[in-house]
């Protein structure tokens, strides 16, 4: 990212006439909080065909979208997400444009990694998708001991409220949840292709890892590997050390007190953001929450470097 802050003050109206020079310097400060910061947030939504009694599709999906709104993220990876559930998404939250295809035919077939991005802050320059195999071109395609074809969903953005910024790579994605090797191989995987898709820019990444933090696509991911650096940090940890197990779990189940077992949802950065804040989303009704897994979410901006 550019180390020019950019800022918009069109968030307040500021008249240091009236206001006087001490309000009008808080009042800059508070508008470059507002337009700088970025809301990240990474969703499992469950797939709507799933036979969920109480918890189907249709008796969650108003609950969903009100907690997305929410957070009001600026960038939001969803998993699981089939395509009249994505078509509901965007119905509900017109102000996102979105990117997501079919895992199993690279159209309307299967889950998709959907993400979306605000479209008032960010511009989409380029973007794709490529399936978690040593064959990642190939449309549905099956990697290592994957029980199913698994993929990732890439846009790269440019942000309207600042010209000199570096663009924005955002990348989501859905690891297998039966194949140990797949979800290994499928971390490395992503790390390559981050390098190779980020070329000058910042990075978030999103996603449904199916693993916890001692595990080798953690490791694998986040850790620096044979004296280079990773790609990407663990926003969360970042700001919540040392782990605490027995309330960082992401998988709910639908329960809002299943709180326990490993975070299995990240959000990963590239060093070129600062992280406000980092969260697992509880938000419930009657013990139930809107999706078998909680959001997470992240509020970043562009850090500054030391002097």
């Amino acid at each position: 990212m550019s180390t020019q802050k950019c800022v918009r003050l069109s968030v307040l109206h500021i008249s240091a006439v009236t206001l006087g020079f001490l309000i009008y310097s808080s009042s800059i400060a508070f508008a470059e909080q507002e337009s700088d910061d970025i809301h990240v947030m990474s969703f499992n939504i469950r797939y709507g065909t799933a036979n969920d009694g109480n918890n189907h599709w249709d008796r969650r999906k108003e609950f969903l979208v009100e907690t997305i709104q929410a957070f009001s993220p600026d960038l939001l990876g969803t998993q699981e997400t089939l395509g009249f559930q994505a078509d509901y998404l965007s119905e509900k939250l017109p102000e996102y444009g979105w990117l997501g295809v079919g895992r199993t035919d690279g159209g309307s077939d299967g889950e998709m990694t959907a993400l979306f991005y605000r479209k008032s802050r960010f511009e989409k320059i380029d973007g794709g998708h490529f399936w978690l195999s040593d064959t990642p071109e190939k449309v549905g395609s099956v990697g290592w001991d994957s029980a199913l074809p698994r993929m990732a969903t890439w846009v790269r953005l440019r942000d309207r409220s600042c010209a000199a910024a570096k663009p924005i790579l955002f990348m989501n994605t859905h690891f297998d949840h039966v194949g140990a090797a797949a979800r290994l191989e499928s971390a490395k995987l992503m790390r390559e292709k981050i390098d190779h898709l980020k070329a000058d820019g910042a990075v978030v990444v999103t996603g449904d890892f199916n693993a916890g933090e001692d595990s080798p696509p953690y490791q694998a991911l986040f850790a620096d590997v044979s004296g280079r650096s990773s790609p990407v940090i663990d926003s969360y940890r970042l700001v919540n050390p040392p782990p605490h197990p027995e309330k960082e779990g992401t998988f709910s189940g639908f329960l809002s007190n299943a709180i326990t077992g490993p975070r299995i949802d990240w959000i990963g950065l590239s060093r070129d953001w600062t992280v406000n804040e980092a969260s697992i989303d509880r938000t419930e009704r009657d013990g139930r929450t809107p999706s078998d897994h909680f959001p997470v979410t992240a509020v970043i901006r562009e850090a500054v470097p030391a002097k």
